[in-house]
């Protein structure tokens, strides 16, 4: 019974392990079988899915051209940034241009195994998978960088599974497509970090105001925390969510050993140092880059202009630049200043004043302007006023940063100087101040407004460009758009005509007034001199350099007021701004500053009529040249010579080209880039000599004979020879100007009101200011004059001076100064004058008696000889 019973226990065991097992393996196959079924479910589902999105699928292989939206940047032509246009901010950088840390730390917070995985991280999904069926909510995302690419290049941000499966499938053609370090670089460039800045290029001037190589490790980690949540992770804006995140991406640098124990306690140590920083400008030149961005959306269109990444580099000088923007807004202040105190911008107080905090948000609300800041006055002394500005600072104005505050009392009448500061200020005013460069003082913003441009005589490049006092005060570029009267800067125009109709310099024009009017315009005209002084014959040399009325009217009288108008639009102006009236001849035409400096070129040149521009070439945003300049220029092909030896005129003056005197053999064989020109190269000359004289003037000052030209004041301070100008000035004195020029530069000043009716007015002499202050009335000389002065003293420095060589076809001659006829003496009554060969003197002053001094007007007797 027991072996029974013990066998039938074996069997019962034997049959229920097998049972068990064939139990477990039913299972196992229904395990296999649905895991199998799940496969194939997935891969069609996968499958169905991949075809459904097929459609919408974008072509990947546009990453391989793709051109990121980099902002339009403005250049000067020795490389300094300018301006910046476009809505985003962007630096593109070649990967190995990045520095290694930084990459590492997306890698670190972002994809560690970016470069294990083939565009999708499957411990990542499965992540991400566990977290929304442990909480239900999508609360952690699983892409990859791969996928972030596909995302900011194809994809919205939306949280949908459709874009999900979208990204997916991009990330895997890109992956197809391109290299890790491709994507990689793709990345860095693309991704959006906050603040308007796309790319770390770009982050790393927007948040730390550094080249991205020069951040710190403790930087970098900012920058690589900011891609999860650009604006809540902000390190300006939110300090405190920026340090965690940084924090947290040293911790997983450190932890995936990208950096080690030392590096990373250094780097947590580090406070969160990042605040806003604009586009790096190294020079501003607000005028010449609006300029430079309305030719380009004109050119390119608005979208391309902002976002193709173009590189626009002008023909515009950093240095002279800012001496021009120095020049211009320092003489704005002189006139601005001499003309007296117009009072306070507003009362802050009357008794009790305010605490310092509420002083300064008032005064924070107001805007600097060219170094004019805003300030409230605290306390008054004798002398001397205390005065707080807006980032809460004391300053002392001392007496000599106040005592030129007379009162204003309209452009042409100012009050007795002050002797108190009392006088000037109360306490509880908002006033301006500014710091001259020597000391701080009481200032206020200009009413009056100014404009200059300088160009490169061989070429026209626009070398400064300078279209008013203040860009954020008015956008209205003077320079090129303002229209105004030309006054007696036309003479130098009106004499070069006359020139090529037979006069000389040595020509005798009658200074007497005028008494046949000329009726053209409806009425009598009659020309006055200014000051009303008539001196009877006066060579033409001296009726340029002095600025004479009539003698410029009868010169034009000479030539006709059609062919002065024919020759005047050979000078580049317009013949429509032209009145065919003898007010011609004193500047009545209305024209822009750079028509005036274009002009003036043409005696600067020996001639030509060039041009102007002022962008030099275009760039794209891989620096492919794909637009470059190609001015006119002042030459003509050099001409073939029997033998090297040079030649000389009859009174041993070497005799040369415009080409020998700028140091070049020749031009080139492309007449196509030659400009046209438009007065010989000797009348450039003879005007050219003319105009030094404006600044240096003539005569003999021990004898007697010594006389002054209009800008006499350029000689005294820029003290060089090879200078040539002239003033102008218009009826009332609404528009003043200087143009002129040196060896490298042809430079043109013009001081106004934008308001045309507004006279320039006149000055009192100050007692209490400086010995060399400028009063009476405004004009030329006095009012643009010392801008171009300044200018030009500081722009020439460290040019050698030329010596005066006269090109060929001109010839010197002793002559008489009182009647410009040849002469066998040497003494002061007498002087050498340059003539074109044929022109000069055939009689002796002793050969005949002298021409009687009383005249009567007429035709006949405007000409002396």
């Amino acid at each position: 019974m027991f072996l029974l019973h013990l066998l039938h226990s074996r069997l019962y065991t034997n049959a229920s392990i097998f049972c068990f097992w064939d139990f477990r393996l039913k299972w196992f196959k229904r395990f296999i079988i649905a895991l199998f079924s799940l496969a194939l479910l997935g891969i069609g589902t996968i499958t169905a899915a991949y075809f459904y999105v097929l459609p919408e699928l974008p072509d990947v292989t546009t990453l391989k051209d793709i051109q990121l939206q980099t902002p339009l940047r403005i250049y000067s032509s020795d490389g300094k940034l300018i301006s910046q246009f476009g809505e985003k901010r962007r630096i593109p950088l070649k990967l190995e241009e990045v520095p290694k840390p930084l990459i590492q730390g997306f890698l670190a917070i972002e994809d560690t195994r970016f470069y294990e995985h083939k565009g999708i991280d499957p411990i990542g999904v499965l992540r991400a998978a566990f977290v929304m069926i442990a909480t239900g909510e999508k609360k952690q995302g699983a892409s990859t960088i791969t996928m972030q690419v596909a995302r900011n290049f194809f994809l919205t941000r939306d949280k949908t599974i459709i874009r999900k499966v979208k990204e997916i499938f991009i990330s895997l053609h890109i992956e197809q497509l391109l290299s890790k370090d491709e994507i990689l670089e793709l990345y860095v460039n693309r991704i959006y970090l906050g603040q308007r800045a796309y790319g770390v290029g770009a982050a790393a001037q927007v948040y730390f105001g550094k080249e991205v190589q020069n951040l710190t490790l403790a930087e970098m980690a900012v920058i690589a925390g900011l891609p999860k949540a650009p604006s809540t992770l902000n390190p300006i804006t939110s300090a405190t969510r920026a340090l965690a995140r940084r924090n947290l991406v040293l911790m997983r640098m450190h932890e995936v050993g990208f950096i080690n124990q030392f590096e990373y306690q250094d780097a947590l140590s580090q406070p969160i140092t990042a605040s806003y920083h604009g586009a790096e400008i190294d020079l501003y030149a607000p005028y010449i880059s609006e300029m430079a961005r309305d030719y380009m959306v004109q050119k390119y269109g608005e979208e391309a202009a902002y976002t193709n990444g173009y590189n626009v580099y002008t023909t515009i000088s950093s240095d002279l630049q800012l001496m021009a923007q120095d020049a211009l807004r320092d003489n704005v202040f002189a006139y601005d200043e001499r003309h007296g105190y117009r009072g306070p911008a507003a009362t802050l107080w009357a008794t009790q004043q305010p605490s310092t905090e509420e002083i300064t948000s008032v005064l924070n609300k107001t805007a600097s302007v060219q170094g004019i800041i805003p300030a409230a006055v605290l306390s008054v002394t004798e002398q001397q006023a205390k005065v707080i500005d807006a980032q809460g600072q004391e300053i002392t104005l001392e007496w000599q940063g106040l005592k030129w505050a007379r009162k204003f009392i309209n452009d042409k009448r100012q009050g007795n100087p002050p002797k108190t500061a009392a006088e000037i200020l109360t306490p509880g005013q908002q006033v301006w101040i500014r710091n001259n460069g020597e000391f701080w003082q009481l200032s206020q913003l200009p009413e009056v407004s100014s404009a200059t441009v300088s160009l490169d005589p061989k070429n026209g490049a626009i070398r400064t460009l300078v279209g008013g006092f203040s860009f954020s005060q008015s956008q209205y570029n003077r320079v090129t758009q303002a229209k105004r009267q030309l006054g007696s800067n036309i003479k130098p125009f009106i004499y070069a005509a006359t020139l090529e109709k037979g006069y000389t310099l040595a020509t005798l024009i009658n200074n007497a007034p005028i008494n046949k009017p000329d009726t053209r315009q409806g009425t009598a005209w009659r020309p006055k001199n200014s000051p009303d002084i008539y001196g009877g014959p006066t060579r033409l040399r001296v009726g340029l350099a002095q600025s004479i009325n009539v003698m410029s009217v009868r010169a034009m009288r000479h030539v006709g007021i059609p062919a002065t108008i024919k020759k005047l639009t050979e000078f580049g102006f317009d013949a429509s701004d032209l009145p065919s009236n003898e007010s011609l001849a004193l500047g009545s035409p209305s024209v822009t500053p750079l028509q005036v400096a274009a002009a003036f070129n043409v005696f600067a040149n020996g001639g030509y009529l060039v041009e102007p521009y002022f962008i030099d070439k275009v760039t794209d945003a891989f620096s492919t040249v794909i637009e470059e300049a190609n001015p006119t220029l002042a030459c003509t092909p050099a001409a073939p010579t029997s033998d090297a030896n040079p030649a000389y005129d009859e009174f041993g003056a070497q005799t040369s080209t415009m080409n020998q005197v700028d140091g070049q053999s020749q031009c080139g064989n492309d007449t196509s880039r030659f400009a046209p020109q438009v007065i010989s190269e000797q009348t450039a000359f003879l005007i050219t000599e003319a105009l030094k004289s404006v600044i240096w003037g003539g005569g003999d000052w021990k004898h007697g004979t010594g006389w002054q030209g209009t800008a006499w004041r350029a000689a005294r301070l820029i003290k060089r020879h090879d200078i040539a100008g002239k003033t102008g000035t218009t009826n009332e004195a609404r528009d003043t100007w200087f143009s002129g020029f040196g060896p490298t530069l042809t430079s043109t000043f013009w001081v106004g009101f934008d308001d045309h009716r507004r006279q320039l007015g006149r000055t009192s002499w100050l007692a209490n200011g400086p010995s060399d202050q400028i009063s009476a009335g405004e004009a030329g000389a006095k009012t643009a004059g010392p801008g171009w002065n300044d200018f030009m003293n500081k722009a020439l420095k460290g040019v050698p001076e030329v010596a005066v060589v006269p090109p060929k076809g001109i010839v010197s001659a002793r002559i008489d100064l009182a009647t410009g006829k040849l002469t066998r003496k040497t003494d002061h009554t007498t002087a050498f004058e340059y003539f074109a060969a044929g022109t000069e003197p055939k009689e002796y002053v002793a050969d005949t008696p002298q021409h009687d001094t009383n005249f009567t007007d007429n035709p006949a007797e405007d000409l002396f000889q």
